[in-house]
């Protein structure tokens, strides 16, 4: 775990970093430069293009991950390198042409509800693009065990530029409408600068010659296109139904709460870069002994850095709605909804890096397909009930079922659960410290109180944790940079 440890807390530092830059963007920018209307466009953009990216990117990027450690010779190598950078071509350019024919018919299915969605299609396949490619050269250099750049590119760029983007508007150096392609030229920008470093790392050698497992490759891309993505994007297709059902100010709603949740996804983002080669190297390998233990190791680590980000959120989250407009305060039930899936999801660990890189990728792609259809119907019936809330019931009742499918296949296939007697202490402990903590108010701003309440949280799960030793992965670190013996 050595590697692990070593380049995830670099990615995270990054990650959060690019959190940080998000919530000042989400909660405070976007809530006050531009309108709801707009805001909830910007969301809807970027949603559609998230969930049109795996298609666009035939899962080449997942792929590379699978199969670069699989090829021995330059040759063949360069021939597969080449066929990925090519691959994502494949259906770019026929759904840009669809795209273009029927522009029309598609923008009036979209815009039922909000006719501002309909002048805007070209930016959501544009951004789409970009992503796709952003990926493909990411993995380029995250076989070759180099993750930071790109957690960088990945995570703080794009924030960056937005944020930038928006105090040009606030300042009235653009207009709304300028910022709009300012948001897709960010994306573009991001994806030529990580092609520039991947090549600066391996540069790529056109090679055309007959690939080996060329039909097993084609078969994986293909399947992947939604397997790969789907649990990932299931907070976009939320947004996007919610365009169908409510105005378009609700999707901006929706987006800040789920936000303030997804917090708890960052240090599964920062460590799945490192665990996904990690795991497709002991998978080709055949060496189950290494992959069991990465499973449950990660699993305990995402658990408790999880755990933690998990309990400054709910305790802190009353405190946190009052420093925002109040029309935004109704994602309340989303967050406590939405954070509790999430946690589920770093419980598993390395559990989608086994399933992505094994020879029972297919599964993943039927398990997607049984979580996309779960999630659509279940929006399908509880948005008009229950507006955002809804949605957020969806979601969470979709990735249960998703994440405890998946578990019980791993063990089913490898006999492998991530799960030890250190998960239960880990669980009594996040229970006790919420009841603990949730309804304890200072009598001071809500600022001070987000503070003084998540400094003593900080503590008592600090302590906790080292002295029950539950993770010695955590315990190393904190001996390390506190100097304990």
């Amino acid at each position: 775990m050595g590697i692990v440890i070593h380049q995830s807390l670099r990615n995270t530092i990054t990650t959060y970093l690019g959190f940080g830059i998000g919530a000042i963007n989400a909660l405070f920018l976007y809530t006050n430069f531009i309108s709801n209307e707009y805001y909830g466009l910007v969301a809807y953009i970027l949603s559609a293009a998230n969930i049109m990216m795996p298609l666009m990117a035939f899962g080449a990027h997942n792929t590379i991950v699978k199969f670069y450690s699989t090829f021995k010779t330059k040759n063949s190598l360069n021939s597969f390198l080449t066929l990925m950078l090519i691959l994502p071509l494949v259906l770019s350019i026929p759904v840009a042409i669809v795209g273009d024919l029927a522009y029309d018919t598609i923008a009036n299915i979209l815009s039922q509800k909000n006719d501002i969605v309909s002048g805007y299609l070209w930016y959501i396949f544009i951004t789409a693009v970009s992503m796709a490619y952003f990926e493909v050269f990411y993995a380029w250099v995250k076989v070759q065990m180099r993750t930071v750049f790109g957690n960088f590119m990945k995570e703080v760029f794009h924030r960056v530029g937005a944020m930038m983007l928006l105090f040009s508007v606030f300042f009235n150096y653009i207009t709304v409408d300028q910022f709009l392609m300012g948001i897709v030229g960010v994306y573009v920008a991001r994806a030529f600068i990580m092609m520039l470093y991947a090549f600066g790392k391996r540069l790529p050698v056109f090679r055309f010659n007959k690939i080996d497992k060329l039909s097993s490759i084609l078969k994986y891309s293909s399947l992947i296109i939604i397997a790969g993505s789907i649990a990932t994007i299931i907070l976009d297709l939320d947004k996007f139904m919610l365009n169908n059902y409510l105005d378009i100010e609700m999707v901006a709603y929706y987006s800040v709460a789920v936000f303030i949740a997804t917090v708890i996804a960052v240090p599964q983002r920062a460590m799945h870069q490192i665990l996904l080669p990690l795991t497709a190297k002991f998978l080709n390998e055949n060496n189950k002994a290494e992959l069991k233990d990465l499973y449950q190791r990660s699993s305990l680590t995402l658990y408790v850095i999880s755990g933690f980000i998990f309990l400054l959120i709910i305790v802190n989250i009353n405190e946190l709605y009052e420093v925002i407009p109040s029309e935004f305060s109704g994602g309340l039930i989303v967050v406590f909804l939405i954070s509790i899936a999430k946690l589920y999801d770093n419980l598993l660990g390395n559990n989608n890096a086994i399933l992505f890189n094994s020879d029972y990728y297919r599964m993943v792609l039927v398990f997607g397909v049984v979580l996309a259809v779960l999630a659509i119907i279940l929006n399908m019936i509880l948005i008009p009930k229950y507006g955002i809330n809804g949605s957020a019931m969806a979601t969470f009742i979709a990735i249960l079922v998703y994440n405890t499918i998946k578990v019980y296949f791993v063990k089913l296939k490898f006999n492998m659960l991530p799960f030890t007697s250190e998960t239960l202490k880990i669980s009594i402990l996040l229970i006790a410290i919420v009841f603990g903590f949730y309804f304890w108010e200072f009598p001071f701003n809500p600022y001070v109180n987000i503070l003084l309440k998540s400094l003593a949280i900080g503590i008592v799960y600090g302590i906790m944790i080292y002295k029950l030793n539950i993770s010695e992965d955590i315990s190393e670190v904190i001996r390390k940079y506190l100097k304990l013996k």
